[in-house]
């Protein structure tokens, strides 16, 4: 039963990211490899300390935003500060905590859970 839910937050954490980087429209079949990659690894993270499992969707979130920071650039870009402002990437936070969600740090704003970027409306 407990590899189960493992294996549900895993897929869960799978499933928010894609929808955010489609979202943004980079859901491209390499920045894919990238989540699942991250997924791959976090499968062994959760397995080690099971108790973490309501903290993957934030991890697998962070591991793709620093995959593409070094392959592509910043993602997700910030919808909340307007066009003048120079682009800057949105935060996971908490960092390492349940219910994670896409902030701007500059802002200081909560702009979406991750997995809700579409709902976001673009400036």
């Amino acid at each position: 039963m407990e590899l189960n839910r493992l294996e549900q937050a895993l897929h869960t954490a799978r499933a928010l990211v894609v929808a955010d980087l489609a979202a943004g429209g980079v859901a491209e079949a390499d920045v894919v490899s990238l989540v699942e990659d991250a997924v791959t690894h976090r499968r062994w993270w959760v397995e080690q300390w099971p108790e973490g499992a309501e903290f993957v969707a934030g991890l697998v979130a962070q591991d793709v935003q620093d995959a593409l920071l070094e392959r592509y650039g910043r993602w997700p870009l910030c919808p909340a500060c307007s066009e003048e402002e120079e682009p800057h990437a949105l935060d996971v936070e908490p960092e390492l905590g349940p219910d994670p969600h896409w902030v701007c740090t500059k802002a200081a704003v909560a702009v979406a859970p991750v997995g809700a970027l579409a709902e976001v409306p673009r400036r």
